[in-house]
């Protein structure tokens, strides 16, 4: 980041910063002769500038001489006290030569921008170096946690980035050592059985998952467990459907030959309505749909052609709202395809997969937990927590997918949700919702 000068003219610093930038692409180039001339030339013009001394800094420690680089980096921080990296630049330098001012530098970046990734992992090195790897594995967590989804940190601190994750696994494994030694005695005088939760619990403490928790699209029931697969003695009629998983899987084969055209993008939003994750996958048959029922609305002539499938799916606890469900359709990804992350509309319902058609390399993930379909197996999950599918193969992959009430609803629950849902839909007339 360049930096100006409080005290110059906005014509100053703009030409300042063009002559620095001007360098460092020189630079970036291989036209190294250049790029010194620039920098000698912007120095002359502005020598105390903070960013100019920034930049002859960094200069003197690309050249491996950190006490003319302190010496700069100090003058900076005097010009400029208020700019993180330059205290972290200046620590960068206390660091080379050993100085015991090292941390104060650090410490007065991070007074300045507690985030500041540089001056994060200086400070994890720093502590380190000293011999606590513990305390140093605390700090390293943090600087990671700076780091947004999708961002691409400054190449400048790759290396300690992957330095400070090993630091990081190292010291979860350590924990998680040290807390099954405590837990395994406690397990044996428990009944030895399933703590399911306590396991989850300590995966979190420990680094090896994740939390995610509902975020609905729509509507959000309170104190309803974050669950993301949900156990399967829930639903005893599952057996019922995977008994059926031949027939259904033959309708599918019989629908993708002779009725394709029925076949329909999942997502399909009009003009107008903000794409986000969505704009690759909008209007495309790369995620297609076949509906049997559309949001309450059956479709006749695609449950004629699968009697066997609207048979079974009869007999099992669907979720009913005016407008809004059941839904159950197959759906088909197409070879080479990612369903963006995403969440659906409400914790209140359940989603099931039955999947029919898996190739290779396909997946599927729902918070931190990561799944691989296996053909008759079907599962049920909270679709408000994050998830996203992948089919990397060259064939199509093939699911059927429904949805129920989520088993942590009472009976008089379910029908006032059903009811607020109908209110609110009617009130605002509410069009067709998005992807589920």
């Amino acid at each position: 980041m360049l930096l100006t000068n409080a005290n110059a003219t906005p014509a100053d610093n703009a030409a300042v910063l063009s002559m620095i930038q001007a360098s460092r692409a020189a630079g970036a180039a291989g036209r190294r002769a250049e790029a010194e001339q620039l920098l000698a030339r912007v120095a002359q013009l502005a020598p105390s500038h903070p960013a100019v001394l920034n930049e002859l800094g960094l200069t003197m420690m690309q050249r491996g001489e950190p006490a003319s680089a302190r010496e700069l980096f100090e003058r900076a921080t005097r010009a400029d006290p208020g700019h993180p990296s330059l205290w972290s630049n200046l620590a960068a330098s206390l660091h080379a030569l050993k100085a015991p001012e090292e941390l104060e530098a650090i410490e007065r970046a991070l007074a300045l921008e507690p985030r500041h990734l540089a001056s994060l992992l200086q400070k994890g090195t720093y502590i380190e170096e000293r011999g606590d790897a513990r305390s140093a594995a605390r700090v390293y967590r943090n600087a990671l946690a700076t780091i947004r989804p999708g961002e691409t940190p400054p190449e400048s601190v790759g290396e300690v980035l992957r330095h400070a994750r090993e630091v990081i696994a190292r010291d979860e494994a350590a924990l998680g050592a040290a807390l099954e030694e405590k837990l395994a005695g406690l397990r044996a005088r428990h009944g030895g059985g399933s703590f399911r939760r306590v396991d989850r619990c300590v995966e979190l403490l420990t680094g090896k998952r994740n939390r995610f928790s509902s975020q609905p699209t729509f509507m959000y029931f309170p104190e309803i467990p974050d669950v993301e697969f949900f156990e399967r003695g829930d639903f005893p009629w599952l057996d019922a459907v995977e008994a059926a998983s031949d027939d259904i899987r033959a309708e599918l084969l019989s629908v993708l030959i002779s009725d394709r055209e029925g076949l329909e993008p999942y997502v399909a939003h009009p003009e107008g309505i903000p794409l986000d994750q969505w704009k690759e996958l909008n209007k495309s048959r790369r995620w297609s749909a076949y509906f049997l029922w559309n949001q309450s609305v059956p479709q006749p002539a695609h449950m004629a052609r699968c009697p066997r499938t609207v048979e079974v799916l009869k007999k099992v606890p669907q979720v009913e709202i005016e407008r809004r469900a059941p839904t159950a359709y197959f759906s088909i990804l197409a070879p080479g395809t990612r369903i963006p992350p995403h969440t659906g509309v409400s914790n209140t319902r359940a989603i099931v997969h039955l999947p029919l058609i898996v190739p290779e390399k396909c997946g599927f993930r729902v918070g931190s937990r990561t799944r691989e379909w296996i053909p008759g197996r079907a599962w049920v999950f909270d679709d408000t927590i994050e998830h996203e599918a992948w089919n990397l193969s060259d064939t199509p992959r093939a699911i059927l997918i429904f949805d129920v009430w989520n088993p942590f609803l009472s009976a008089a629950e379910r029908a006032m949700v059903k009811a607020a849902t109908e209110v609110v839909v009617s009130y605002y007339n509410l069009p067709d919702q998005g992807p589920a």
